[in-house]
């Protein structure tokens, strides 16, 4: 691990400054210079007025128009005491605006009330995922250490930041205002609202929120508000960032990263148990009490894609699969260090397929990936294309590039702009009836000009790079996740 190494140099400098050869010294020094990739982590300090980016390569695709909401965290570090994990940082949601060829760009932080309270008092003292926190934290409910930083959903003219352990923060979709927190009924106020919402062609959602062995399954109306909302009963507790569904089911991973002790930071009450395999629940949307379990090789995960069945009633969906928790609990918190080498396996694109008879397969593409998207027209239903970041190495923490990977022939398409790019997740915006009709848009963070980018891919020639390319003047921290409204 990265921090004992660094650590362990300096407190052997310490001892005996007799033995510190000149190789030691410049071991010390290079543990203190920021990583190429440091931006990615990087604090934002205020809100971002609205700007022109600028088109800097090709031609803007005819007929774009619609904006990308993406969230993710914007600031780490205060005087006072500082978030030591990746997940922690004050949520910022950032709207990129197209057009007719023109693209604009703002964000603004989520008004939250640990936002004001750490601003207040110049310190991170709230506990997160994997920031402890100390006594001068303000936490009386789950919102009170609500980030809002993770994900977003649209909702009429607002939209919706979401942060797994607690409730949506909505946001003025025009300006990025916060408005409040969301509350879908009184006695579920502040309940658990998870990043990873379920679409059902007709716009109804899914979604859960886990607490321990238990989740509330939550299911919403095309137009958000609230249609049921029930507790079920879980075979494991484990931690969950995502969730799938098909038409008809809702498909939970129950990874072997199992809940073992109370305790702050959140992560630290979890243990790595590789020996339980990792289990996937079914559940009937018509009657959740309708379930099977079914037992797959030991993985961990972050990120699903859509699962979908065929007639037979076999499930299908895919997983950005990696072979346990050491990114989670030690490589974010090296990015968030911003410096030395980041600890952990990259994670690959494998297929989970469900037998009706009970049968479970685990087939790896070989392709190293995350953050798995797919057309949202096609959300629980037959597909054969994913979206997916790529370019990661064992030296490299961040993607470069962006690529799809397509079920039927086993083919992948990338682009990798290569060291001088951190590529973020792209998102499909339909152009015609099939799957590789549509614009793949994403930014980026250009290290070499210091500045976030925007770009649209062909989801059918991801090779051939990005069709267009628009530049801000103002580098923004990576962010997790996003949405198109069109």
């Amino acid at each position: 691990m990265l921090t004992s190494r660094r650590n362990f140099l300096m407190g052997a400098a310490a001892l005996s400054a007799a033995v510190v050869t000149p190789e030691t010294v410049r071991a010390m020094a290079a543990m203190q210079v920021s990583a190429d990739w440091a931006l990615a982590t990087a604090d934002l300090e205020a809100d971002v007025a609205p700007r022109a980016m600028r088109l800097v390569h090709g031609r803007a695709p005819a007929g774009l128009t619609g904006t990308l909401f993406r969230n993710g965290p914007g600031k780490f570090r205060r005087p006072g005491g500082s978030a030591t994990h990746w997940f922690d940082g004050d949520g910022l949601m950032r709207a990129f605006r197209v057009n007719d060829g023109q693209v604009t760009l703002d964000a603004r932080f989520a008004d939250t009330p640990k936002r004001r309270w750490e601003t207040e008092i110049g310190a991170v003292v709230t506990p997160g995922f994997g920031t402890p926190g100390d006594a001068r934290a303000r936490v009386g409910s789950n919102d009170d250490a609500n980030a809002a930083n993770t994900a977003v959903m649209t909702a009429g003219n607002e939209v919706w930041a979401l942060w797994e352990g607690g409730a949506p923060m909505a946001l003025s979709a025009s300006d990025l205002s916060t408005q409040r927190f969301v509350t879908l009924r009184d006695d579920l106020k502040g309940m658990p609202f998870q990043a990873h919402p379920r679409y059902d062609p007709d716009g109804t959602v899914w979604n859960i929120g886990l607490n321990g062995d238990k989740a509330v399954v939550w299911h919403l109306n095309a137009d958000r508000s609230l249609k049921a909302a029930d507790v079920i009963d879980l075979p494991r507790a484990s931690y969950m960032h995502d969730f799938t569904a098909t038409a008809r089911h809702l498909i939970l991973v129950l990874q072997p990263w199992v809940f073992d002790h109370r305790g702050m930071p959140y992560a630290s009450q979890f243990a790595w148990r590789p020996e339980l395999g990792t289990q996937v629940l079914v559940i009937d949307k018509a009657d959740l009490s309708r379930r099977r379990i079914y037992e797959l090789p030991t993985f961990s995960y972050f990120h699903l894609g859509d699962a979908w069945e065929d007639a037979s009633g076999t499930i299908r969906f895919d997983v950005a699969a990696a072979r346990d928790v050491t990114f989670a609990m030690d490589g974010a918190r090296v990015l968030v260090e911003q410096r030395g080498v980041v600890p952990g396996e990259h994670a690959v694109l494998k297929l989970v397929t469900l037998h009706t008879d009970g049968r479970a397969e685990l087939a790896s593409s070989g392709i190293t990936a995350e953050f798995p998207k797919s057309d949202p027209r096609r959300a629980g239903l037959p597909r054969r294309l994913t979206v997916h970041v790529a370019g990661e190495r064992p030296d490299r923490p961040l993607p470069t590039g962006l690529a799809t990977w397509d079920w039927d022939s086993g083919r992948s398409d990338r682009f990798l702009f290569g060291d001088s790019q951190i590529m973020e997740e792209a998102v499909f915006v339909p152009n015609g009836p099939d799957e590789a009709d549509a614009w793949l848009i994403a930014p980026s963070i250009n290290l070499a000009e210091g500045v976030t980018e925007l770009h649209a891919f062909n989801a059918a020639r991801v090779s051939d790079g990005p069709v267009a390319s628009w530049r801000a003047d103002i580098a923004l921290p990576a962010g997790f996740h996003g949405v198109w409204a069109g």
